[in-house]
């Protein structure tokens, strides 16, 4: 198998014949050895490097014999395909005309073998929203080490010579760069989504791209880095010749090139992985004032097993907290999280132990970076342990200290191996068993799968997946015609309502703070998921930016949904009905303490439901001094779960970003109340009500708040002169919120409160801005310890138009949830959602064309011979 490797050179002075010389001897060096082949020049009049008709280019070879003709038939031979190289030569030659001082761009053509070992021997085939697989990511991680190796090289010139430069970067992400939406919109029919990548690589000429994300010495820094084996490019900033001799070399060795390199402020933080919860938790229990004060409070000697510290990103409520973003001594800033504690009870000689119903009220802060404990909070004392006191200070404040409140010792356990243990909940099961109800599809599956592109029952989607969002949508078309471009869940504030110290900072934002994506489930056939069953598996990286496999990470199957539609003549009793089904992908998030499950359903009749379950244990508390001395001991903020053990009440705030394109990429939003009408002398039944639309023309316009009592909803229509047959109108779907669980309000924390600057988008349910590639989280790229300064309000702040053009909704909706004691020790599922339903997009009911059908393996249930019934 042949394929091209091109790498893409830029500069913006003056092209002289002796540049070019300059440029094609470096190749040379690499020729004989790396199979560079020649130099691909495009026309300063080319754009996006698409090619649009081959006769306008041509080869430049480094054998000066080869005449232009045959370098032409070179390139077009049947073993030199012009699909297979992904370049642009043009006709132009090269001049020191006024008109060269332009941007300009050299490719150099390379061919060898591709290997057919190992996931990367398709690596041409990979559709460009396909997440990275191993092999890209290990790309991606070699050439960010050896970028930022060279930096930080610098830095410490003073280091011994054993020094390792890239032990000081720590991995946050590596991921796929997404293609920007015009380049994807342009690729030729089908591509974006309707063909599989085998057809797909054919003429794309969009190359893979990784986004990664790191920590260096407390310094956040951004990649961009070009993995594509027949497109790479040097850095964006300025080279010398010898740095293009490096460029050249990569590229003949097909080595990941870093195209871009931002360092950020000075104290961002970007989300916590999964190694980042570990290693705080490590930091605790190791902590020597941690281990002191949980001995001398509450006896825990074994604080590897006793301990359990839960990580939560630090909520800067105050500027008590905010001064804890800096290290003093240093200046360098501090990457915070906060660990609540629990205990688990020994006797039970597990780890299995339900360590919620055993909350301490002591609150240890860490600092990632020095990995330290920097403060305890929750200590009873008129000020808060900083662990940086003298014995002289610290003695002080243990006078002050109140005597510690006792930690909960019940069993209360939903464990299977546990359950026999508990205090006072069931200790056994169930006798009245449930027989054994299957889903048998004994034809197999109705969808169809290729690649991570998947086709049922009219509908096309390609399913896509990263450490931050989890599970995306994209390109979803029904009949061919588009409905959305793509959707996922961007964000989640989960404020919780609790004043009382420590807790007035017990906040989280569980996608920017943790990102669902690391925190998927490897879900399991047969209980997570039910039926005939399609799982995607997906790779994410750890802190040292190795791939890090994960199975069965979003699940496909189909259910049964009921009765879709039915009528019965009643004067001769003819029956029509037909019972629906619907399509369900799946993805399920641990976060913590809580799960999310997360439903996207498509409808046989063009509906699309999202649907949120809530699960997992309550994040549990002691109750505070305030509560039990000036309260008679009851919670004021929460709610009793367990014999002493409080949950308080908090918010699940989502949002969701939904980039629209109903029948097209251009349209308009409108909201539609239903009301009642005055009597008039047109109307003087007093029964008069409708639906009344009004069109939302710009950003400040859009920002909208349900209305259950109007039956509030919002319209996207076609803008680009689609509409329907029937009604004459633009063909439109709309946005129906809290179609799932009940209507909820928005964020309830106060407008001047720091959730309420940072979750700014939950402050109303619905956002429209015009797309922009930029804008893809409405709290920001990055929460950890920020203030809300970059999001939603600062996007619409200009109050764009959106009258009409590419438009991006962004909904927020949630669950307000005031405990209850059934919740614990695990919670039954609460429910939220929303759904987006055809309005005027069809000439009809689109589901009157399924057939009708009888299921033959239904049963009479055998009754019960005592029934009162018979």
């Amino acid at each position: 198998v042949k394929f091209a490797s091109i790498i893409m050179w830029k500069t913006s002075e003056l092209m002289h014949p002796s540049r070019l010389k300059t440029i094609t001897s470096q190749t040379r060096r690499y020729q004989s050895r790396r199979n560079i082949t020649g130099i691909i020049i495009p026309s300063a009049t080319t754009t996006n490097n698409h090619i649009t008709n081959t006769n306008n280019y041509y080869y430049h070879n480094h054998d000066d014999k080869k005449t232009l003709q045959q370098q032409r038939t070179f390139m077009s031979s049947s073993s030199h395909r012009w699909h297979d190289y992904n370049f642009i030569i043009p006709k132009t030659k090269i001049t020191t005309s006024k008109a060269d001082v332009i941007q300009r761009r050299f490719f150099f053509l390379t061919t060898k073998s591709c290997s057919t070992t190992g996931h990367d021997h398709h690596h041409h085939h990979h559709h460009p929203l396909d997440p990275l697989t191993s092999q890209e990511i290990e790309r991606a991680s070699a050439a960010t080490k050896k970028y930022l190796a060279t930096i930080v090289k610098k830095d410490n010139d003073d280091e011994d010579d054993d020094y390792d430069p890239s032990s000081s970067i720590r991995f946050i992400s590596v991921s796929l760069f997404e293609p920007a939406k015009n380049d994807l919109l342009s690729l030729p029919s089908g591509q974006e989504g309707h063909k599989d990548a085998s057809t797909v690589h054919t003429t794309t000429t969009i190359g893979r791209k990784a986004e990664v994300v790191t920590l260096v010495n407390g310094i956040c820094s951004e990649l961009i880095i070009d993995l594509s084996s027949s497109s790479s490019s040097s850095s964006t900033k300025e080279e010398k010749d010898g740095d293009m001799e490096d460029d050249i070399a990569a590229a003949a060795k097909n080595d990941a090139i870093v195209l871009n390199h931002v360092d950020l402020p000075v104290g961002t933080q970007p989300l916590f992985t999964p190694d980042d919860c570990d290693l705080a938790e490590e930091i605790s229990k190791s902590s020597p004032e941690v281990r002191r004060a949980v001995l001398e409070r509450y006896g825990i000697q074994d604080v590897e097993r006793e301990l359990v510290c839960d990580p939560w990103s630090v909520h800067l409520a105050d500027d008590r907290d905010k001064s804890l973003t800096v290290d003093k001594g240093t200046g360098l800033p501090r990457r915070l999280i906060q660990t609540f504690l629990y205990q688990r009870m020994l006797h039970l000689d597990t780890y299995e132990d339900n360590h919620y119903a055993h909350p301490i009220d002591i609150v240890p802060v860490v600092d990632l970076n020095t990995r330290k404990v920097v403060r305890i909070d929750g200590m009873d004392m008129d000020t808060d342990m900083d662990t940086d006191m003298d014995d002289g200070e610290l003695a002080r404040m243990k006078n002050k200290q109140k005597p510690p409140p006792k930690i909960p010792n019940l069993s209360v356990n939903y464990h299977r191996n546990l359950l026999s243990t508990n205090s006072y909940l069931q200790t056994k099961w169930r006798e009245d068993r449930l027989r054994e109800l299957n889903v048998v599809q004994p034809d197999g599956p109705s969808f169809h799968v290729h690649g991570n592109f998947v086709t049922w029952q009219n509908w096309s989607f390609r399913v896509g997946f990263n450490y931050r969002e989890g599970l995306v949508l994209h390109d979803v078309q029904y009949e061919g015609r588009n409905v959305l471009h793509r959707a996922s869940l961007v964000e989640m504030a989960v404020p919780y309502g609790d004043p009382h110290p420590p807790f007035q900072r017990k906040c989280a934002f569980d996608v920017g703070d943790y990102g669902l994506g690391y925190c998927a489930n490897s879900l399991e056939l047969g209980c997570d998921c039910l039926g005939n069953i399609y799982y995607f598996d997906t790779v994410l990286s750890n802190s040292k930016g190795e791939p890090v496999e994960k199975k069965k990470v979003v699940c496909m199957h189909e259910e049964d949904d009921g009765l879709l539609w039915k009528h019965v003549e009643y004067r001769n009793g003819h029956n029509e009905s037909r019972r629906g089904r619907e399509l369900i992908i799946s993805s399920i998030a641990t976060v913590v303490n809580y799960e999310y499950l997360f439903y996207w359903r498509l409808k046989q009749d063009g509906t699309i439901d999202f649907e949120i379950k809530l699960s997992g244990e309550l994040s549990t508390n002691l109750l505070s001094s305030h509560e039990i001395e000036h309260n008679d001991g009851k919670p004021t903020h929460g709610t009793i779960v367990a014999p002493g053990v409080n949950a308080q009440v908090h918010q699940h705030m989502f949002c969701a970003r939904l980039d629209m394109a109903v029948d097209g990429h251009k349209n308009t939003v409108s909201e539609v109340d239903v009301v009642s009408q005055p009597d008039t002398d047109i109307s003087h039944y007093g029964n008069a009500f409708g639906a009344f639309e009004t069109i939302l023309k710009s950003e400040r316009e859009a920002i909208r708040t349900y209305d259950a009592t109007k039956s509030r909803s919002w319209k996207v229509s076609n803008a680009e002169g689609k509409t329907n047959y029937v009604n004459g109108k633009p063909t439109a779907y709309k946005l129906m919120p809290f179609t799932k669980g009940s209507a909820g309000p928005t964020v309830l924390t106060a407008p001047t409160s720091t959730v309420s600057s940072k979750g700014h988008f939950a402050t109303a349910n619905l956002w429209v801005t015009p797309h922009n590639e930029k804008e893809r989280y409405p709290a920001g790229e990055y929460t950890p310890q920020g203030n809300g300064s970059i999001g939603l309000p600062q996007w619409t702040a200009n109050d764009r138009s959106i009258d009409g053009e590419d438009v991006v909704l962004w909904h927020a909706f949630g669950v307000t949830h005031v405990p209850r004691v059934e919740d614990f020790p695990v919670m039954p599922s609460e429910t939220t959602g929303f759904s987006l339903k055809p309005d005027g997009f069809f000439l009809g009911n689109p589901a009157i064309d399924l057939p009708p059908s009888t299921n033959e393996a239904s049963t009479l249930a055998k009754q019960n011979q005592n029934s009162c019934c018979n």
